[in-house]
């Protein structure tokens, strides 16, 4: 069959890699892919949500299925698009249609879930500009920090953490009535604080069944030991060594059923990813968000550790035969380490020459911000490579991961070395 992803990070090139690996591919393609891509499979100069150019394409290569990286086209209705054409409605999108992905596109949407369905997650409100001053009495009844979360998509960037209440109430109003974060934070979650660890489950359904992937625990700060700006991720671990079965039992009877049983009663029907953002708060989980897509980079450690036919299991979501589906994950460990532009997750620039990627053994590298220019693989995005390894414990997969980055060059290279320290 002819499989297309939509995409062009270092999750797709992880979703390239291990489907180019299933014996039912003939053809894999990736929209726009990027130079890792380009290695197993065609790239092609697509945006993904450019949905009249994603149909010729489609129609052009003969496509059987569709594998939806990133979460903007199925926020934007991708699957939906599909479903109301007639030339493309039985192509099966592994990804939830406009209503499911609302989860992640709307945080207000996902914590009425959450509250409709008994899922444990934090005290909540949500606040528009017109009730401005009822969000400031709303903030003077929690304990710091206080947690802003704009409704919206916003890349990745529209979260805030405060410690001062003034400072809330002015960041508040900023995202209410300044629009600091554009449209996304017309509507503002103001929720209290969980303490706890933090962790991801991943999960894939055919909207009946499911399978619960690896966890995993990703690094988010720029800088060592969690400090500095929040990136889109420097780094991750899978497993994530307190989720132990006890833990993953809870995450299972009080999260996993609960989300996948709701979404069947609210009649959404539900194919594709569910990342659940986790926080380990005493032993209990409690759900802090959730994602309609894998996480970058944690697909990095998780689809590695997968040893079933992936386009097998995707065949089970597309005709909800997942449950007969054989699953299997290697016990071994997996770390990935991120390799970023200097200046990121600020100001940075593009196309420095990238070398000795490709004479990495020890390790899987996988392209995030990278394109071919001139015969060579350059710099193109602030995260620009993952360097995945295995081992028996953290510390010998993390061993691997950094001796692989000695060999890995280009100018203003930028990593955090410190990737599972709270962990080891």
């Amino acid at each position: 069959m002819n499989i297309l992803i939509l995409g062009s990070g270092g999750r797709e090139h992880a979703f390239a890699k291990k489907i180019s690996e299933s014996n039912k591919i003939t053809n894999l393609y990736v929209a726009p892919g990027n130079a890792g891509t380009a290695t197993v499979a065609k790239n092609l100069p697509i945006n993904p949500t450019d949905f009249l150019k994603v149909k010729e394409t489609v129609l052009q290569h003969e496509i059987s299925m569709v594998v939806v990286g990133p979460e903007a086209p199925l926020v934007e209705g991708v699957h939906d698009f599909f479903l109301a054409d007639n030339e493309l409605k039985k192509i099966p999108v592994i990804g939830p249609k406009k209503d499911g992905a609302l989860l992640e596109g709307s945080k207000d949407f996902s914590k009425q879930f959450m509250e409709k369905h008994n899922i444990p997650t934090a005290r909540y409100q949500s606040f528009t500009k017109d009730t401005l001053k009822e969000g400031f009495a709303f903030l003077e009844t929690l304990n710091p920090p206080f947690v802003l979360k704009a409704d919206g998509l916003a890349a990745g960037k529209g979260v805030l953490i405060l410690n001062e209440l003034e400072e809330a109430k002015t960041e508040l109003e900023e995202m209410l009535s300044n629009q600091k974060f554009g449209e996304a934070s017309s509507t503002v979650v103001i929720e209290e604080f969980l303490d706890g660890i933090e962790l991801s489950v991943f999960v894939l359904t055919d909207g009946k069944s499911y399978k619960i992937l690896p966890s995993a625990k990703d690094y988010k700060r720029i800088g060592e030991g969690d400090t500095g700006l929040n990136t889109g991720g420097m780094g991750a671990i899978s497993p994530v060594p307190f989720a132990d079965e006890a833990f993953l039992q809870k995450v299972e009877e009080r999260v996993v059923k609960p989300t996948v049983i709701g979404l069947q009663k609210d009649g959404i029907d539900y194919r594709g990813f569910v990342f659940i953002g986790l926080m380990n708060v005493d032993g209990n989980p409690q759900v802090i968000e959730y994602n309609v897509r894998m996480g970058d980079p944690e697909t990095e450690v998780v689809l590695p550790r997968i040893q079933s036919d992936l386009v097998d299991l995707f065949e089970g979501v597309a005709n909800q035969t997942l449950e007969s589906k054989s699953y299997e994950v290697t016990n071994q460990i997996a770390t990935t380490v991120m390799l970023v532009s200097g200046g990121y997750p600020e100001a940075y620039e593009k196309g420095k020459e990238i070398t000795g990627f490709d004479s990495v053994n020890d390790s899987i590298v996988f392209h995030a911000g990278t394109t071919e220019k001139d015969g060579k693989v350059v710099s193109n995005g602030g995260r620009v490579m993952a360097v995945t390894s295995f081992g028996d414990s953290i510390e010998e997969a993390l061993e691997k991961s950094y001796a692989s980055i000695d060999e890995i060059s280009f100018e203003k290279m930028n990593y955090r070395k410190d990737i599972g320290f709270d962990l080891l």
